[in-house]
């Protein structure tokens, strides 16, 4: 019998416009060219980058960069570090550069803060993509933290600028900064978290407190994935994380339930369709 399941998408959840952005160029070369080499997992979401490795796209680390030449990589949404270019000058690499516009204004202004000589501190997830080309504008001078408990033993300048990874919670920034503040440190924030991430928190919420359960749809690499899922959660507490769609068959739905999907800015709409059909043949 089935479930007759309610199941609502959130119209606002999907790719934000810097993957929309990085996927569109894959596919036009791809389609092309038949293959196209990129840095680093094109976006955090495992089922999205199956899809284009099928198309011919071709994952590689930093390792292999300097081993190629007289190829074409694509440089994802989440920028690179100065040395990526330096490389591909020297080896007659043509770099697609879909680094996303938040991310690249983001790097110029810490790399004009470290040219101006002041000490760096940054708010991100250790090893993320998008952190490891911010600290590259500061030839890797620059210190990342992801809880303000890994300052507690540091000896930390009396004076510096604050930055943030892009996709962070801006409560969680300003909190760090206040605390920061209040430990007698001078203090010059920016707060450089993309607005197309935090102005869905409100939205996020309002939509997950409408329906008796939340579906979240997002990789398990996602920086905003894991703040938003937070956001769903704090609103909803019956709201479930998912990658893939076979982990739908650990959840327990009852009958005429109605059901909200929702995701990161790195799920696939495809994905959230997908997990919507499967709901509703439960």
């Amino acid at each position: 019998m089935s479930k007759g399941l309610q199941v609502t998408i959130d119209k606002d959840s999907g790719f934000c416009f810097g993957v929309v952005y990085a996927i569109d160029m894959a596919e036009e070369i791809l389609e092309d060219e038949g293959y196209l080499y990129c840095l680093g997992d094109i976006v955090h979401n495992d089922e999205e980058v199956a899809r284009l490795k099928a198309k011919g796209l071709r994952i590689i680390g930093h390792e292999v960069l300097p081993t190629l030449s007289n190829e074409k990589v694509l440089i994802r949404a989440h920028g690179e570090a100065p040395e990526t270019y330096r490389i591909a000058l020297e080896n007659n690499i043509t770099l697609i550069d879909a680094s996303c516009p938040v991310v690249l204004k983001l790097q110029n202004r810490i790399k004009t803060s470290h040219d101006s000589d002041e000490k760096i501190l940054i708010f991100g997830k250790h090893g993320h993509a998008e952190v490891i080309g911010l600290s590259g504008q500061t030839n890797d001078e620059a210190l990342v933290f992801q809880d303000i408990a890994e300052l507690d033993n540091v000896e930390l300048p009396p004076s510096f600028t604050l930055y943030s990874q892009t996709t962070k919670s801006v409560d969680k920034f300003y909190a760090i900064k206040e605390e920061l503040l209040k430990r007698g440190y001078d203090v010059k924030a920016n707060d450089t978290i993309c607005r197309q991430v935090s102005n869905r928190y409100d939205d996020l919420g309002d939509f997950a407190r409408q329906y008796d359960k939340i579906v979240f749809v997002s990789g398990k690499k996602s920086s905003n994935g894991k703040v938003l899922y937070d956001v769903c959660k704090a609103a909803n507490p019956n709201s479930y994380f998912i990658s893939e769609i076979n982990e739908l068959d650990s959840l327990i739905f009852n009958v005429g339930e109605s059901i909200g999907i929702c995701g990161a800015t790195s799920t696939p709409m495809w994905l959230m369709k997908d997990v919507k059909h499967a709901l509703e043949q439960l």
